[in-house]
């Protein structure tokens, strides 16, 4: 296995040094590409565009139906619409109920939300029970499949490495085409229970052969949920503590979904309505979280505060922190991208419901691994910030701390590597894409095909002889 791996680098290093050849004639082509790729902004007002697909408040044009889950942010007060504390319900429930139901009973609950989310209505206990089994059932990879598979080719990236995976799976599956419910319903499945098995695996393999630590393959246990099988198989003592699994089990359920407008699962419904295979819908969905707009962003949050703490040198002083803060948006600190990681919200003006529930359990696990002075960075931005944001910004609804602003955090108290968060994300929102690829599948009969007006001038064409 060295010896196979050692030659992928060399191949590796073999193909850049190939590149880098020929990069000036690509940076010259590109020079071209960007001096005719330019669409004058005005067009955008003056055609009406509706760019990101949301009007010039900030509300998304209506592109679709479900019964999936339900995102608020507002309630109408006279015809009026009134910002509201932010509301999230999965098939009409309130996640807060959700979340206080399973938290009571001392269950974990992301085998039971996605049971609701698939089905549409909540599992008794006997369900239940038959689900979380099948769940467990499904959730091995073909024989050899870690060797031929994620040992040979690891690679930084582990949101690209599980994109593979999840494509490398479709040859496997001798039905893999096959669009039929009970068919997809069974491939859906399959992937919400292995994803977490190739995102672990991959990072394992990573560092061994990248950083040179130890492998570990640890297997499963079927008779433990998602998120203590998550823990057991990352871990090199496969050790956990039942709040560690617990916190991580919330952040599954909080992860699991999000409307049908959010990038990756609008991708899935339009994936899924070309009529293509659930492995292709789900490597697409993959591919759109891994940005750091969408799903990589709790990445950036852990970064910018990694910097503010080498920064600030008083944590708890709101000058010091507040000037931080201003030098973000004024671009003269961290990525100097002139953003706030992990503040505001395409939909959410007053409050994301998910922080809310989150950062509960978030003091409790600080206080547990003794990190309580960077809770209490994490609570001062969260005060700070909007008021900032306000200031420095015109902004068109208010601005409040997200799901990712804490998400981060969390996983670093959980000792789970930064190249595993947004995987960690793709591992929750796996029960959102596949209720919404059924969905799509039941409800859908037309290729989704938005327009896109051409604003190019029209010329004639040149014989080759003729161009200068």
């Amino acid at each position: 296995m060295e010896t196979k791996v050692s030659e992928v680098i060399a191949d590796m290093m073999k193909i850049e040094e190939h590149y880098k050849g020929i990069q000036n004639e690509v940076n010259n082509l590109a020079e071209i590409c960007i001096g005719g790729g330019s669409i004058d902004p005005e067009l955008y007002t003056k055609y009406e565009v509706k760019r990101g697909l949301r009007d010039i408040n900030g509300k998304g044009v209506l592109a679709g139906l479900t019964e999936i889950s339900e995102v608020r942010s507002y309630t109408i007060v006279d015809s009026e619409l009134v910002p509201c504390e932010g509301k999230l319900f999965y098939r009409g429930i309130d996640i807060e109920d959700i979340v206080e139901g399973f938290i009571k009973d001392k269950r974990f609950g992301f085998e039971e939300t996605t049971y609701l989310l698939l089905f549409g209505k909540l599992p008794n206990s006997d369900e239940l029970d038959r689900f979380t089994k099948l769940i467990s059932e499904f959730r091995i990879l073909p024989q050899s499949f870690v060797r031929d598979i994620i040992l040979k080719a690891p690679s930084a990236d582990m949101m690209n490495t599980l994109t593979r995976g999840v494509l490398a799976l479709y040859p496997y599956d001798r039905k893999a085409n096959d669009i039929s419910i009970s068919n997809v319903l069974s491939q859906c499945l399959r992937l919400i229970a292995t994803v977490p098995l190739l995102a672990v695996y991959s990072y394992q393999a990573y560092n061994h052969y990248h950083d040179g630590n130890s492998l570990y393959i640890h297997s499963p246990k079927p008779e433990l949920s998602t998120a203590e099988n998550i823990l057991r198989i990352l871990r090199p003592d496969s050790q956990y503590t039942e709040f560690e699994a617990k916190i991580l089990d919330l952040a599954l359920v909080l992860h699991a979904e999000h409307g049908g407008g959010n990038n990756s699962t609008f991708t899935t419904h339009v994936v899924t309505s070309s009529g293509t295979d659930t492995y292709s819908a789900i490597a697409a969905s993959l591919g759109s979280l891994k940005g750091p707009r969408h799903g990589g962003a709790n990445i950036k949050v852990y970064e910018m505060f990694e910097d503010m703490k080498k920064t600030v040198k008083d944590w708890s002083n709101e000058n010091e922190v507040s000037e931080y803060l201003i030098n973000l948006l004024n671009k003269k600190a961290f990525d100097k991208a002139g953003l706030i990681y992990g503040m505001g919200h395409a939909v959410y003006s007053l409050s994301d419901p998910r922080a809310n529930i989150f950062k509960r359990f978030v003091e409790k696990l600080a206080q547990e691994k003794n990190r309580m002075e960077e809770f209490k960075l994490y609570s001062l931005v969260e005060k700070l910030a909007p008021q900032i944001i306000a200031n420095e910004r015109k902004i068109y609804k208010g601005v409040s701390a997200n799901v990712d602003f804490y998400s981060g955090f969390v996983y670093s108290m959980l000792d789970l590597p930064k190249e595993l968060f947004t995987p960690l994300f793709a591992m929750s929102r796996m029960a959102g894409w596949s209720a919404h690829r059924i969905e799509e599948l039941m409800n859908a009969s037309k290729i989704i095909r938005p327009a896109y007006k051409s604003v190019a001038k029209h010329s004639e064409y040149i014989p080759l002889s003729e161009r200068k």
